[in-house]
C-alpha cells in the first residue's frame, strides 16, 4: 500500500479563501504496564556521571530524569500509568503550491498506543546489548548516533507497544458470589521498542526510540488465573482507552477491582500474519498546566505555544497568515498562499519552558509538537524512529548556550555590515549614484548598497522580476566594477542577490552565460519522478532547483560566487531554500520530505564554506583587513542553520501594522528566533509585500516606514528594502521628511555600535541573541510571560518599546521585576525606579521609547554618542 499522497495545486486559479485547518492525528493516549518480575518497584539508575533516572511503580509507574547537581528538579518525566512510547501506520497527504505546503494525516491503518516495560538495563562500555537490538529493530542504534561520543553507563528501557481490542471477560470478586462481567481488552498487534538514554555532555542527555516490526495476532490462548506472578502489570483497567481517528472512550470497571495480567503472556502467543513498518512514532511526557513553551525556531504569531499544535516544516511564511482581508485574497488567488499562524521559513524542533525544561529533536523528519493538553506533551514524528536531546540548565540563557553549543553558533560578523545603513536599491548605476548623492547630503552613515537587481529585470504577468541567472546585467549596471570601486573608496560595500534556483534565460538579450543550461549538462538539478529536471513553479515562471546533495553542485556554485566576489562584491542575500518539492528525486536518494527540512541548511553550508575558503586564500592586506570580510544573509533555515548561516532576515512581511504578518510579526519573529539559536536576525525596514487591488490595498505609508526605521535601529542590521512594488510604497528617499528621519535613525543605530560589537562576539561564544525577549533574563516575572511583540531587550543594557500601531504617539512600557538598576529614558533622562510596573511614555516619530540601565557604562556611552552625533 502507498502511504504518501502528493497533490500539486500550483496552477489552480480559483481556490477556497478559507481553507480547512491542517489536520493531523489527535492526541494518542495509552496505558503503561510493567513486568514486576523484571522491573523493581523503585530504583535510581545512573546515566553517565551527571544524570540519573528514577523508576517508580506508584500510580501505574513512571520515569523521571534529573541532573545530579539538582536532583529535586525534574528535567523530563513520564505520566504515571500512561504510555510514553506509541506508534502508528498512517497515510500522509501533502498538498503543495508554490512553496506552500500542508501535511495532512489520512487513513490510519494501525495504532499501537499501549506500552509495557519489560526491562530497565544499565549498559556499560563492554555490553553487547545494542548489537542484538540492531538485528531486531528497523534501524540500528549505531546507525543513528555516534556511541563513541556517549558517556557510560547508558540506560536501555525495552518492552512492547501494542493495540488492544475489546473482549468480554468474567471474573469473581472476592467476597461476592455473583460473577461480574465487563468489557476488557486483549492484545491485537504488538511490536518491540527500545528507548536508550545516554549522556552526551555535562548538560545534555541523548534519547533514542527504536521500533521492531509489528506483529499481527491470529490466535490467543486463554489467560491463566491471575496470580502474584503477574502483579504490577495491569494497574487500572478503567484507564484503558479506545483510540480510532480521535474517538476516545473510557472503559468502566467494578469499583475496587483490579485486573492483572502479564506482558509476556499477552505477547508470547502472537503469530506474524504480515510484516510492515510504522511511519509514525509518538513520544509522550508530562508538562505542567501553567508551563510556558518558547522557541520552535522563527515563529511570527506567538511567543508562548502552550495549548497549540506546532508543526515543524520549512516553507513560505504566507501572505497575511491569518490577518484579514489579505489572507482571504491570497488564498483565493493561489492555493493556501495566505499561510497561517504556524507557517514559517525557519522552524526548529526545539523548545525551552518557563520551568527550565528544554528538548530538541535531531534528524529532519516532519514532526508536530502537540501542547494542547494541560498536563502533557506529545511529539508526533513522521518517521520510523526518534532521536533527540534533553537539556539541563538553570536559566533560559544557560539553555540557549547549551543548545547552541551542540547545533553551532554563527561567526563574528564583519564590522562593516554593523557600522551603518545597508541601503536596498534597484534601478541601475545612475539611480544608485543619484541616491548616494542624496544620502551624503543628509550625512547618512552608510555601510553598503544592496543591489538585488544586479542580474537585470524582466516584465512578467505580476510585474518586474529578477532574471535568475547569477551574473551582472551590464546594460542595467554599466560600469559595474567602477561603481564598486568608487563606493569602496568611501568605505561602502556592494552587496548582491542569489538563490539556489536557475531560470531559463534563452530570452535574455545580454547574457554571457546560461547557468540553467550549464546545470542541466552537469546533471546537478533536482529531478522529477521521471528523471527529468524538476521545473518548480515560482510566481510567474518555472525554475530548476540545484540538487545540493550532488557532489558537484557546491564547487560549481562556488565558482559563480567567486566571479561575483572578484568584481569587488562583499556580501549577498542567499534567498529561498524553503521550496524543495516533496516528490523530488535527489542524487543522495534520501527521502525528499526529510531532505526538504535539510535543504536550507545545505544551502547555507555552501555559502558559508565559500566565505571561509575565500578568506583562507586571501593574502596580504586583504587577508588581514576585517573590512574585506564577506557576509551573506538568508531567510530559510532549520535547527542547525545558526551553525552555517552568518546572518538572517525574516523574509517578506506585509507593509502593514498587523500582528500575524506586519510590523508586529517582525518583532515576534525576531524574538522567537533569538530563543532558538538565531542570534543575528533582522527584517526589511518598512516590510516587503505590498498589494494594490480594487478592494484590498496594502501600501507602505510614510508613518509605517518611519516606525519600522525606529524598530530596526535596534536590531543587528539596519537594512532597507523597496518592497515588491517600489512605486506604491513610501521610500526613505521619497522626500525631505523621510530622508531626515532615515539619517536620524541611522545615527541612532551607529550610536550603539560599540555595544553591538560586544553582543556579536558574545553570540559567537554563547549563542545569545542580540535582541532578546525579556524571558531570557527575567523568567521569574509572571508579567514577562504575557509579552510578545510589545518590547524587547538589546543585550541586557537597553530596553526598547517600539510604536507598532498607526497614529500612536505613546507606548506602555513595562519594567521587569528582578533588576538591580533603574531604567533611564534616553531622551528625557527620566528614571523609572519601580519594578513590576507599567508606565505610559511619550514616543513621537523619531523618538522611540528606549531605556538604558542607569549608571551603566553601556548606557552612559550610548547617551554620550547620541549627543556627539547631535541626536540628543
Amino acid at each position: 500500500m502507498s502511504n504518501l499522497k502528493i497533490t500539486k495545486k500550483h496552477h489552480k486559479h480559483l481556490n477556497n479563501p478559507f481553507p480547512s485547518t491542517q489536520t493531523s492525528h489527535p492526541f494518542i493516549p495509552g496505558t503503561l504496564f510493567f513486568n514486576s518480575q523484571t522491573v523493581t518497584s523503585h530504583k535510581k539508575f545512573s546515566i553517565g556521571k551527571d544524570f540519573q533516572l528514577l523508576w517508580c511503580s506508584n500510580n501505574g509507574g513512571y520515569l523521571s530524569i534529573s541532573h545530579r547537581s539538582n536532583p529535586s528538579k525534574l528535567i523530563w518525566s513520564t505520566i504515571p500509568g500512561q504510555a510514553f512510547v506509541s506508534a502508528a501506520l498512517a497515510e500522509t497527504e501533502v498538498e503543495e503550491s508554490r512553496g506552500s505546503f500542508v501535511v495532512k494525516d489520512g487513513d490510519v491503518h494501525l495504532v499501537c498506543n499501549h506500552q509495557t516495560i519489560e526491562e530497565i538495563r544499565v549498559i556499560n562500555e563492554f555490553d553487547h546489548s545494542l548489537e542484538a537490538i540492531n538485528q531486531d529493530s528497523q534501524y540500528g542504534f549505531e546507525q543513528k548516533t555516534d556511541l563513541n561520543s556517549s558517556q557510560f553507563p547508558m540506560l536501555l528501557i525495552s518492552g512492547w507497544i501494542f493495540s488492544m481490542k475489546k473482549k468480554k471477560k468474567q471474573f469473581q470478586k472476592a467476597g461476592i458470589s455473583a460473577d461480574i462481567q465487563f468489557e476488557t481488552k486483549e492484545t491485537s498487534t504488538s511490536a518491540r521498542y527500545w528507548l536508550l538514554f545516554d549522556q552526551k555532555n555535562s548538560n545534555q542527555i541523548g534519547f533514542q526510540v527504536m521500533l521492531g516490526e509489528p506483529s499481527f495476532k491470529q490466535s490467543r490462548k486463554t489467560s491463566p488465573t491471575p496470580t502474584g506472578r503477574y502483579r504490577g502489570f495491569r494497574r487500572r483497567l478503567g484507564q484503558l482507552r479506545k483510540r480510532k481517528l480521535g474517538f476516545c472512550r473510557y472503559l468502566s470497571r467494578p469499583r475496587g477491582y483490579v485486573t492483572i495480567s502479564s506482558a509476556e503472556e499477552e505477547i508470547q502467543e502472537m503469530k506474524v500474519a504480515e510484516s510492515t513498518k510504522f511511519n509514525r512514532v509518538c513520544l509522550t511526557y508530562s508538562s505542567e498546566a501553567k508551563e510556558r513553551f518558547y522557541g520552535f525556531g522563527e515563529q511570527f504569531s506567538h511567543m508562548d505555544f502552550k495549548g497549540k499544535r506546532v508543526p515543524i516544516f520549512v516553507q513560505e511564511q504566507g501572505i497575511g497568515r491569518g490577518d484579514q482581508p489579505i489572507t482571504f485574497a491570497a488564498n483565493l488567488v493561489s492555493y493556501r498562499a495566505g499561510g497561517d499562524w504556524s507557517t514559517t521559513y525557519a522552524p526548529s524542533p526545539f523548545y525551552m519552558t518557563s520551568k527550565m525544561r528544554s528538548l530538541y529533536l535531531e534528524g529532519y523528519d516532519y514532526s508536530v509538537f502537540d501542547l494542547t493538553r494541560h498536563d502533557r506533551v506529545q511529539i508526533q514524528i513522521h518517521g520510523t524512529s526518534v532521536q533527540g536531546r534533553i537539556l539541563h540548565g538553570n536559566s533560559p540563557s544557560e539553555l540557549v548556550e547549551h543548545f547552541t553549543e551542540t547545533i553551532g553558533r554563527p561567526p563574528v560578523l564583519p564590522e562593516w555590515i554593523i557600522s551603518g545603513a545597508v541601503v536596498g536599491m534597484q534601478g541601475g548605476t545612475e539611480t544608485v549614484r543619484d541616491t548616494w548623492d542624496k544620502l551624503r547630503t543628509y550625512h547618512v552613515p552608510v555601510s553598503a548598497f544592496w543591489l538585488q537587481d544586479w542580474v537585470g529585470q524582466r516584465e512578467t504577468l505580476i510585474g518586474s522580476q529578477l532574471w535568475w541567472n547569477w551574473e551582472v546585467d551590464t546594460k542595467r549596471y554599466c560600469g559595474w566594477q567602477q561603481l564598486i570601486q568608487d563606493l569602496n573608496a568611501r568605505h561602502i560595500k556592494v552587496m548582491t542577490y542569489c538563490n539556489p534556483c536557475l531560470a531559463p534565460t534563452h530570452e535574455k538579450p545580454n547574457r554571457r552565460r546560461n547557468l540553467f543550461e550549464e546545470a542541466i549538462k552537469l546533471d546537478i538539478l533536482v529531478k522529477d519522478k521521471h528523471g527529468q529536471p524538476y521545473m518548480v513553479p515560482n510566481t510567474a515562471f518555472d525554475v530548476g532547483m540545484l540538487d545540493l546533495t550532488h557532489p558537484n553542485t557546491a564547487s560549481w556554485f562556488k565558482q559563480i560566487l567567486q566571479e561575483m566576489v572578484d568584481d569587488g562584491v562583499r556580501g549577498w542575500m542567499a534567498d529561498f531554500g524553503e521550496g524543495l518539492p516533496v516528490d523530488a528525486t535527489l542524487y543522495s536518494g534520501e527521502d525528499p520530505i526529510s531532505a526538504h527540512n535539510r535543504y536550507p541548511e545545505l544551502w547555507a553550508q555552501i555559502n558559508r564554506e565559500f566565505v571561509e575558503e575565500w578568506k583562507s586564500k586571501c593574502v596580504g592586506k586583504v587577508k588581514e583587513d576585517p573590512e574585506e570580510a564577506l557576509v551573506f544573509f538568508m531567510r530559510a533555515g532549520f535547527r542547525n542553520s545558526p551553525k552555517w548561516g552568518m546572518l538572517f532576515w525574516e523574509g517578506d512581511q506585509m507593509v502593514s501594522w498587523q500582528a500575524n504578518d506586519g510590523i508586529k510579526s517582525a518583532v515576534t519573529g525576531l524574538l522567537s528566533s533569538g530563543l532558538s539559536g538565531y542570534a543575528f536576525n533582522h527584517s526589511d525596514i518598512g516590510g516587503y509585500c505590498a498589494v494594490n487591488l480594487p478592494f484590498i490595498n496594502y501600501t507602505r505609508s510614510e508613518e509605517l516606514l518611519m516606525r519600522w526605521m525606529e524598530l530596526n535601529a535596534f536590531t543587528t542590521v539596519f537594512r532597507t528594502h523597496e518592497g515588491n512594488k517600489p512605486s506604491s510604497n513610501s521610500q526613505f528617499y521619497s522626500n525631505h521628511q523621510t530622508l531626515s528621519q532615515f539619517a536620524r535613525l541611522a545615527k541612532v543605530y551607529k550610536a550603539w555600535k560599540f555595544y553591538r560589537i560586544q553582543l556579536v562576539k558574545e553570540a559567537t561564544q554563547k549563542g545569545l541573541p542580540v535582541c532578546r525577549h525579556l524571558f531570557l533574563h527575567y523568567p521569574e516575572d509572571e508579567h514577562v510571560h504575557h509579552l510578545s511583540y510589545q518590547q524587547f531587550l538589546v543585550g541586557t543594557e537597553i530596553l526598547v518599546v517600539p510604536v507598532l500601531d498607526k497614529g500612536k504617539k505613546n507606548v506602555k512600557a513595562y519594567f521587569p521585576v528582578g533588576e538591580s538598576s533603574n531604567w533611564q529614558h534616553i531622551w528625557t533622562g527620566k528614571l523609572f525606579t519601580e519594578q513590576g510596573c507599567e508606565a505610559w511614555v511619550e514616543a513621537p516619530i523619531g523618538y522611540p521609547a528606549v531605556f538604558v540601565k542607569a549608571g551603566s557604562i553601556i548606557g552612559e556611552t550610548f547617551v554620550k554618542n547620541l549627543r556627539d552625533l547631535e541626536i540628543l
